[in-house]
């Protein structure tokens, strides 16, 4: 007995060395407001470490919101992700490289309270993350803070949307193309980020 004792550190140091990842997963968990919950759960879900995406409703009072009946609440996605793999500063990166800041009434073509930009953050962590987040996307853009309409607020329910709008631009690509291009996303994402639209590029 004794002997596997002694065995046991460098068994553990071993296991640790080959798969530390294994040992010590952190899955953690980000939700965004970002306009139309498809585009920003296409826009997510194909990074590196990133778990799972899902559309939903957030941010209001009502309960079990529904896309005809979400008022008060914003189209929101609830990311999955590990944090061995991706960082949360990552995803805020991302997360500002894929909407427009600086519009005031909602997100691109949809406009409305539903489709206003928000970082709901679950600890102090990540409101200190989100904040810093803020201040290096108006310093990169060379704006004041009040040009920027992103809103920091604590994280509240998250209410899954309907089972069709889940994996909405993959089970309905064309659909999907078609109104992402005549919604005018991607064309207004490079006018506003130029060659670092859409992706996590560190800030400048």
């Amino acid at each position: 007995m004794r002997k596997i004792k002694s065995f046991l550190p460098a068994v553990l140091l071993i296991i640790f060395c080959l798969y530390p990842v294994a040992l010590f997963a952190a899955e953690e968990s980000a939700v965004f407001a970002g306009g139309c919950f498809w585009c920003l759960e296409h826009d997510l879900e194909n990074l590196q470490g990133v778990i799972n995406v899902y559309s939903g409703y957030s941010g209001g009072k009502n309960n079990n919101p529904t896309y005809r009946n979400h008022s008060g609440h914003k189209e929101v996605v609830l990311v999955e992700f590990d944090s061995n793999k991706i960082s949360y500063e990552k995803l805020l990166r991302s997360y500002w490289r894929n909407i427009d800041p600086l519009d005031d009434k909602g997100q691109f073509c949809d406009k409305g309270d539903s489709y206003m930009t928000v970082i709901f953050t679950d600890n102090k962590y990540q409101k200190s993350a989100a904040e810093l987040s803020f201040k290096k996307a108006a310093d990169e853009l060379s704006l004041s803070a009040e040009e920027i309409r992103v809103q920091i607020k604590p994280r509240s329910k998250f209410w899954i949307a309907e089972s069709y709008h889940q994996n909405y631009a993959k089970n309905n690509n064309l659909k999907y193309n078609f109104y992402r291009y005549s919604c005018g996303r991607d064309k207004r994402l490079i006018e506003i980020w130029n060659d670092k639209a859409g992706g996590f590029a560190p800030w400048d």
